[in-house]
């Protein structure tokens, strides 16, 4: 048996070409926003009748057997030691009290946001028919919801000095957005800047379970409270939350929070890290849903709609936002 070395002959093989070699597959799926799907899935979903029933009926139960079981306890307590039951009966009567007022602040911020929607319809009304004196209806009531407002001092005192000047309602409205709403809408832009950049700071980097979701819903409950704010329609607990669900609701009907469209398509591919590291890229995308929140936000929110001010952009509010913090796309 032989042991010298095997000779092979290649003379009928072909050479190796790898400059025409087919690309290697991605084996590692496109980000797809997966805390904001949750978010908008859990704020915008409508509950059935039946669990509408039941929770309704548990909150009344409740509140029945809480009432009663202090009805009781204070009785007794003032069988028992009449000074002891009148502290009781007056802790409890400025606990009612506080209740109250909280009850009294919700309806106020509710009846903030209608005004809000009524100018706003005001609004549309007048420069679909081109009405001058429903114009000027609509500065009247822009001046009472900022005439306790110092930061719209300066734009209040522009428009007044101004719009005698305007004899069409479009332009009547267009003045009162460069001079009264400009500063607005960039502190809005703002919130919603910082928004986006804090769900996608954390959704890259905290790898804990449900932190992205948890952070995403607040951040967007906070954001959208802010906004209001910012344009006059300051809500309580109960009114940041129906105006989250009024503005994902809406997203969702115009089919906005798609993660398949060419924009948050090119945000969440563009960067290098996004294709490096699936959380980084879960991080762009939902910072980019969370800007595209923002900018219904400030359409729900905004007395006014855009005419002669420039709608922001959800790609120019991302691109701000997450300026240098995953490297540039």
């Amino acid at each position: 048996m032989s042991t010298g070395p095997v000779l092979i002959d290649l003379e009928d093989t072909k050479a190796a070409q790898p400059d025409i070699a087919p690309a290697v597959p991605e084996t590692v799926d496109a980000p797809q926003g997966t805390a904001m799907k949750q978010v908008v899935a859990l704020a915008a979903g409508r509950p059935s009748r039946l669990s509408r029933w039941f929770w309704s009926l548990t909150a009344a139960l409740l509140s029945f057997v809480v009432s009663l079981a202090a009805w009781d306890y204070v009785t007794t307590l003032l069988a028992r030691s009449p000074i002891l039951g009148g502290i009781a009966t007056v802790l409890i009567g400025v606990l009612l009290l506080i209740l109250l007022i909280i009850a009294g602040r919700e309806l106020a911020a509710f009846g903030r946001l209608r005004k809000l929607d009524l100018i706003q319809h005001q609004a549309k009304e007048a420069l679909a028919s081109n009405d001058l004196k429903a114009a000027r209806g609509v500065l009247t009531a822009l001046d009472g919801l900022y005439s306790n407002r110092d930061d719209t001092a300066w734009g209040r005192a522009e428009l007044k000095s101004k719009q005698s000047d305007v004899l069409d309602a479009d332009g009547l409205l267009g003045l009162a957005e460069t001079t009264l709403l400009s500063p607005l809408d960039a502190r809005a832009q703002r919130e919603v800047e910082a928004a986006a950049r804090q769900v996608a700071t954390v959704t890259a980097i905290v790898p804990l379970a449900l932190a992205d979701v948890f952070t995403a819903l607040t951040a967007n409950i906070r954001m959208i409270r802010r906004i209001a704010e910012v344009y006059g329609g300051r809500a309580g607990t109960l009114g940041s939350w129906r105006l989250t669900r009024t503005v994902l609701t809406h997203l969702v009907a115009t089919g906005a929070v798609a993660v398949g469209d060419d924009l948050i398509g090119s945000v969440a591919g563009g960067g290098v890290l996004s294709k490096v590291s699936r959380r980084f890229g879960e991080g762009i995308v939902n910072g980019a849903l969370t800007a595209r929140v923002g900018i219904a936000a400030i359409e729900v929110c905004r007395p006014l709609p855009f005419q002669i001010s420039k709608k922001p952009s959800v790609s120019g509010l991302v691109g701000r936002a997450l300026s240098g913090l995953f490297g540039r796309g």
